[in-house]
C-alpha cells in the first residue's frame, strides 16, 4: 500500500468507491464508500496477512536494475538496502512489475516565478510535514484535481480561509460517504455475495455514465452542472465549475458528501479560476492583477509518472526505454521476454483491470 502509507495529507481518501476499488476476492466491509487512507492501508495489510503474502515480502529494498540474459534465460535484479546502501541480487525466470506508475520520491511541481520571494511556507501534499499547523492561517491550494478537492474542505475547518486556485475547472460529482443499499445487503446476505452485487451495480452505473457521456456529451454536461448548481444553491459563480471539455474527456472528481460545496457556501473556502503571474512576498499575483494573500501555499499539481519503480531495464546488454515500446494489453512489453506489468484503469477504479 505505497500510496496509502506515504501520502498523509489532511483528509486523504480514495476517489473511487471502495466496492470497485477493493480486491475482487476480499469484500470491503468498512462501511464508507470513499474510505480514508488509514482504513485502506489497514485493508491492504489485512488482505496480505490473510493470504500469507507478508512472509514473502522483503522490505527496505529498492530495485535498481533488472537485466535479462537470453543465454541464461533468466532475470538478474540488483537491489539496494535503504538502511545500509548495500546491494543484493536476485534471479528469476519471470519478472512481474506491480509498482504502479508514480514517482514516490518527488511529486510534480512547476517552477513558479518568484517562489523565492514568498515569505510563507510551500508544502507539497506528497511530502506533508507531520508538524504543520495551519490553524488560523490563510491557505491557497493550487490545482483542481482529486487532491485539491480532498484537501480544501478538510483544511477549511481549521484555516482562517482557504482558496482553491485553478487554471480551469473540473467536473465534480457529489457522492454520499455511505451506501445504504450496500449496508442493507450486508445485513441479510453473506459478505462476499453482498460485495459482488454492490460491485456489479457500481460498475454498471460507472459504465452507464461513461457511455452516456460519450454518446450525448451535451446532455450529460447539463446533468453534471445541474447537480453542482443544486449543491451550491445558486450562490456561487458557475464559471468556476464549468469545464471547457466534455464529461469523461478527463476523469470526474468525486466530492464526498458535498463537503467542498458546504465549505464554499459557509464562506470558509473559495475558488479562483485564473493563471499565476508570479509568487510574491505575501502570496500569489494572478494574471488578472488580483493578489491572493497566503501564509501557506500548497501546489496540488500532480505526480510524476514513473514506470517499474524507476529501475533500469536491460535486455541482453541493451537498455530498454519503455516509452518507445508497444505494450500488449498493458501487460507484456515489446522486446522484453518473460516479463509483464500489472496496470489498472485510469478512468475508473484501478483495481478492476488489475484484478
Amino acid at each position: 500500500g505505497g500510496t496509502w502509507d506515504l501520502f498523509r495529507y489532511p483528509g486523504i481518501r480514495s476517489d473511487s468507491d471502495m466496492y470497485t476499488f477493493g480486491y475482487n476476492f476480499r469484500p470491503w466491509t468498512g462501511g464508507k464508500v470513499l474510505a480514508d487512507g488509514p482504513s485502506i492501508k489497514q485493508y491492504v495489510h489485512d488482505t496480505a496477512r490473510e493470504n500469507n503474502v507478508e512472509q514473502h515480502i522483503q522490505y527496505g529494498l529498492a530495485v535498481v536494475s533488472a537485466e535479462w540474459s537470453g543465454t541464461d534465460k533468466c532475470w538478474t535484479l540488483t537491489a539496494r538496502k535503504e538502511a545500509t546502501g548495500e546491494t543484493v541480487t536476485f534471479t528469476a525466470s519471470f519478472l512481474v512489475g506491480c509498482t504502479g506508475y508514480y514517482n514516490y520520491d518527488a511529486g510534480y511541481k512547476p517552477d513558479f516565478p518568484g517562489e523565492a520571494d514568498f515569505g510563507g511556507q510551500i508544502v507539497h501534499p506528497q511530502h506533508w510535514p507531520e508538524d504543520l499547523d495551519y490553524t488560523g492561517e490563510r491557505v491557497v491550494v493550487i490545482g483542481s484535481g482529486a487532491t485539491a478537492i480532498t484537501l480544501v474542505p478538510t483544511m477549511a475547518e481549521e484555516t482562517a480561509h482557504i482558496t482553491m486556485l485553478q487554471r480551469s475547472p473540473t467536473y465534480l460529482m457529489p457522492l454520499p460517504s455511505r451506501d445504504a443499499v450496500a449496508l442493507g445487503l450486508q445485513k441479510v446476505l453473506p459478505a462476499n455475495v453482498a460485495y459482488r452485487l454492490t460491485r456489479a451495480r457500481n460498475v454498471s452505473i460507472a459504465r452507464l455514465l461513461f457511455n452516456r457521456s460519450r454518446k450525448n456529451p451535451k446532455a450529460m454536461r447539463r446533468l453534471f452542472l445541474a447537480m453542482v448548481r443544486r449543491q451550491l444553491d445558486g450562490k456561487v459563480d458557475m464559471r468556476h465549475f464549468s469545464p471547457s471539455y466534455n464529461p469523461w474527456d478527463q476523469r470526474l472528481c468525486v466530492v464526498k458528501d458535498g463537503d467542498l460545496f458546504e465549505s464554499i457556501k459557509a464562506g470558509k473556502a473559495s475558488v479562483e479560476t485564473d493563471h499565476i503571474e508570479r509568487f510574491t512576498k505575501n502570496g500569489i499575483l494572478l494574471k488578472s492583477g488580483k493578489e491572493l494573500e497566503a501564509d501557506i501555499i500548497i501546489p496540488a499539481t500532480g505526480l510524476d509518472i514513473q514506470m517499474l519503480g524507476g529501475m533500469d531495464l536491460v535486455v541482453d546488454g541493451h537498455p530498454v526505454t519503455l516509452r518507445d515500446k508497444v505494450i500488449y494489453k498493458n501487460v507484456m512489453v515489446e522486446g522484453v521476454p518473460n516479463a509483464g506489468m500489472i496496470f489498472g484503469y485510469t478512468n475508473i477504479s484501478w483495481t478492476l483491470k488489475a484484478d
